[in-house]
């Protein structure tokens, strides 16, 4: 049996990474770990062939290979997965489809085959078996929970890990948080399931071994979710590797704020290598935080909190939102303060969505609120906002026209470093390995935003006065101009699609009876 793994390509938003990529001679953000991990679950002797088109395109020949199209699949790659599917049925293809995309709302895609849904470990042996048999059916779903203790280690080899910019691995899966926008507890529960601390050291050494990249991302929804575990097992494990191995690499991840209360997690976590937190903050708001029952963000003081993580090592970079039902008329200028106060050097900013499978969702279809013209894109929303889609649209380019443009952007990395240090205790120093290859693009895209690019006396700048405030920030100056060259060019592709999608608005009384026939 021959198989054809393939990812979709993601669409042009700042997690995509595609301009950094491009500048720094890689090709896209991140593997495919999902569907590295199916590979390695399929029977030993089909052959495999992994396709990611945010690399590579796919090819008719490539189809044509195949007994069967593995396609998984995220929400924000839609648009690519109906091409995807139009591509494989002109080839007569038989695809097999799974992943939160399809999980959620599979009724609204033709073509597919076989829906393999929810987990993998539990629904893909199932379909193996009647596939065996020649009894596949076109529905595989469980509301069972894996152990993912026993998931094996993704197929590292179908892949060239020099494309990407940074490794990708998963620790846990689950939070223990309610957010009423976002639709991890649905997926994955309330109740954080973990790998064990070996098998964490046996994927990492199969990065290291693979090269590559420095960096690795922890995927876990939220890697503090079980502390007890990552303090007593994950944690310990990760700083005797380094002090064993030195393997040469930093690690990022996403949790949440209450990091800043726990002084032995963060001292462990840096000993073990972790630099760069994503962490959701969403508002300053409380009233929206609580509406949202994003608890765990209310009754404290975030931008201390932030300056407390920055001061111990970590680097926070935050999710934001504009658009909450109790959003106010000054909400947009509170947040551009606060994110410019709080020196975070990457805040993602986007409007609120409802994906399917949340309750905010469940709640925006009782209210008949919910609009079929939606996509994942910054500044896209399916929600009809209380304060109006005209004024939530132009709150959203208020806030970003105030935080994305170099002369912003620049200024709060400045915040960042007066706050930030080192970490005292970081444990081992880790090696910066670099071929020859990595240096010349690093080399050539610092010359290129510093002397050639519009915004290059933004960058001079940055890197003349941190010389002279924060010399050994140095090495983060050179870092953070390409990661803000990012930033602005997904400024500039947001308000591109703005525009556009501005000409082609509903109006109010036209918008309702859309609602009426969509939902």
């Amino acid at each position: 049996m021959k198989i054809l793994l393939v990812y979709p390509e993601m669409y042009d938003s700042f997690y995509a990474f595609r301009h950094l990529a491009s500048l720094i001679g890689k090709k896209a953000a991140f593997p495919p770990l999902g569907l590295l991990t199916v590979a390695a679950m399929l029977p030993q002797n089909w052959e495999r062939k992994l396709i990611d088109l945010n690399v590579k395109p796919l090819s008719d020949s490539d189809i044509e290979w195949a007994d069967l199209v593995f396609l998984s699949a995220m929400n924000v790659q839609e648009e690519s997965v109906r091409k995807i599917i139009a591509q494989c049925k002109r080839k007569n293809a038989t695809i097999v489809a799974g992943g939160p995309l399809f999980t959620h709302e599979h009724e609204r895609f033709d073509g597919i085959d076989h829906f393999v849904l929810n987990e993998a470990e539990i629904t893909l042996p199932l379909f193996l078996a009647d596939l065996r048999e020649g009894q596949a059916k076109p529905i595989y779903k469980s509301n069972e929970f894996a152990d993912v203790s026993l998931t094996p280690l993704p197929q590292m080899d179908l892949i060239n890990t020099k494309d990407y910019l940074y490794a990708i691995i998963q620790f846990s899966r689950g939070c223990p948080y309610l957010c009423d926008f976002c639709d991890v507890t649905t997926l994955y529960g309330r109740k954080p399931r973990t790998k064990s601390a070996e098998r964490i050291i046996a994927e990492l050494e199969l990065i290291r071994k693979a090269g590559g990249t420095q960096l690795v991302l922890f995927a876990d929804d939220n890697l503090i979710g079980n502390k007890k575990v990552l303090k007593s097992e994950l944690l310990p494990a990760l700083i005797e590797w380094h002090n064993k191995t030195n393997p040469g690499l930093y690690f990022m991840t996403q949790l949440t704020i209450n990091l800043a209360d726990d002084e032995e997690m963060m001292r462990l976590m840096l000993e073990a290598k972790f630099r760069n937190v994503f962490i959701g903050i969403e508002t300053p708001q409380e009233d929206s935080l609580k509406f949202s029952l994003k608890n765990q963000n209310l009754k404290r003081d975030l931008v201390s909190n932030i300056h407390k993580l920055h001061q111990a090592g970590f680097t926070v970079l935050g999710g934001f939102i504009v658009g909450f039902d109790t959003d106010k008329e000054d909400s947009f200028k509170n947040l551009i303060n606060f994110i410019q106060e709080s020196g975070i050097p990457i805040p993602i900013v986007n409007v609120l969505k409802a994906p399917p499978g949340t309750a905010l969702f469940d709640r925006m279809k009782r209210e008949n609120r919910l609009s079929r013209h939606f996509t994942f894109s910054e500044g896209e929303t399916n929600i009809i906002p209380t304060m109006g889609a005209e004024r939530l649209k132009d709150g959203f380019l208020e806030v970003i026209s105030s935080i994305y443009p170099p002369e912003h952007s620049y200024k709060r990395v400045k915040t960042f470093f007066e706050t930030h240090e080192f970490p005292k205790n970081g444990g081992v120093k880790v090696k910066e390995k670099y071929s020859m290859s990595e240096l010349y693009h690093i080399i050539k895209a610092i010359i290129k935003l510093a002397v050639f690019d519009k915004d290059g006396k933004y960058y001079r700048d940055l890197l003349l006065w941190t010389y002279k405030n924060k010399r050994r920030h140095l090495s983060l100056a050179f870092m953070y101009g390409l990661m803000l060259y990012q930033l602005r060019e997904n400024y500039n592709q947001i308000v591109t699609t703005l525009s556009r999608s501005a000409s082609e608005h509903v109006e109010p009384a036209a918008e309702q009876a859309l609602l009426t026939e969509a939902v």
